[in-house]
């Protein structure tokens, strides 16, 4: 029953969320090809890039496809933030916060599009429980997940019946991701944070879906997400 997972390549595969989720693919038999700044512990096979680079993103993809000769499946994990007043984020912060989380993930899926087509792969977005609801001191973030949605969705649309989209919303999670902030943007004592592995595991239950069905969007949270409804 289980669908080939084949060669996947994971953006931010090397920590989080994305180590999670070439650490599953691995697992579920797949080949995971990591797209980060560092190279993964697992061992995978991987590209150092900077996916904020969408010329970088989008050669490390081909580069990959060749090298493997197929791409079956996309998730793009990376993702950044670095919370702060409008006023306060300085421009080159706050701009390449949206060129990772937004401009990069249209680079990764937009290289990979003519193997997809071949092989009637998949793309699975990572957006955020923060990418359908707005909080302050995140103008960036908030931006680039709410357009990490329209994207996913308008791609929905466009590659229906030939390339499966899945878009996945986390809520907060217990990964590295909170480490660099200020204590007033961490969350507190008591948040209840999904374990990344989790969500990972709904990335594979999408990715795993036979011909004929497809996962559209996926909310994953903790129970008591405060980001949720």
């Amino acid at each position: 029953m289980h669908h080939d997972l084949g060669t996947v390549i994971i953006t931010g595969g090397s920590s989080g969320l994305g180590a999670a989720v070439a650490a599953s693919v691995a697992e579920g038999g797949g080949v995971p090809v990591v797209l980060d700044l560092h190279p993964p512990d697992g061992g995978w096979s991987h590209q150092l890039v900077d996916v904020a680079d969408s010329k970088q993103a989008e050669d490390a993809v081909r580069l990959v496809a060749e090298e493997h000769g197929r791409l079956d499946a996309v998730v793009t994990c990376a993702g950044i933030d670095v919370p702060g007043a409008l006023g306060d984020v300085p421009t080159d912060t706050w701009e390449h916060i949206v060129a990772v989380n937004l401009l990069g993930t249209a680079a990764v899926v937009r290289a990979a599009l003519p193997w997809l087509e071949t092989s009637h792969g998949k793309v699975v977005t990572i957006a955020s429980t923060l990418g359908h609801r707005a909080v302050g001191d995140a103008t960036a973030y908030c931006a680039s997940k709410f357009g990490v949605v329209g994207f996913t969705r308008a791609l929905m649309e466009e590659l229906k019946g030939r390339i499966g989209v899945t878009l996945i919303s986390p809520g907060g999670m217990s990964t590295h991701f909170f480490d660099d902030r200020d204590e007033q943007y961490k969350p507190g004592p008591d948040a209840k944070l999904c374990d990344p592995a989790q969500i990972a595991a709904g990335v594979l239950f999408a990715l795993s879906q036979p011909e004929g069905t497809e996962v559209k969007e996926l909310v994953i949270a903790g129970p008591t997400e405060t980001s949720w409804p």
